[in-house]
């Protein structure tokens, strides 16, 4: 009795967009930030001072929630500017807010006390991977071959 053997099957792996790829990366972070924000509401107290008007210091209040708003509009609105805008638009947006993103992510290490250190270095040190490939895929945005070659 023989054995039949199939040749293993090869994946195609095609190329995938800048715009995809700088969308996926902006809903990844977007998620994270949600989330991290979420399990900070598990340290000890953060409900009482939050039932109290504090959070991170600061009185809660329209503006501080406002730009708690800004801080999640950001990545939800570059998911679809990645996809919608022209290159050119698209490479210049996605290094600014990228860039401008970075001290507000650090910020969040700002006030930790020391026993969640840990856990705020890893969160903040994920999220700053996903930025730094948002540069680096902004950045590296292959050209298109002009109207002369």
């Amino acid at each position: 009795m023989t054995i039949r053997t199939t040749p293993a099957t090869l994946l195609d792996t095609r190329p995938i967009p800048v715009q995809a790829k700088l969308a996926a990366a902006w809903t990844s972070l977007m998620f994270l930030v949600i989330y991290i924000d979420y399990f900070h509401l598990y340290q000890p107290g953060e409900i009482d001072d939050i039932r109290g008007g504090v959070i991170f210091e600061f009185d809660i209040s329209a503006t501080l929630m406002s730009v708690f708003f800004a801080i999640i509009a950001i990545p939800a609105l570059m998911v679809m500017l990645s996809m919608t805008l022209h290159a050119r638009a698209n490479r210049a947006t996605n290094l600014v807010f990228a860039s401008l993103y970075i001290p507000a992510v650090v910020f969040n290490f700002v006030g930790s006390s020391p026993g969640w250190a840990f856990y705020y270095a890893l969160t903040i040190g994920v999220e700053l991977l996903i930025l730094a490939f948002i540069l680096r895929s902004a950045w590296t945005w292959p050209s298109a071959p002009s109207a002369s070659s």
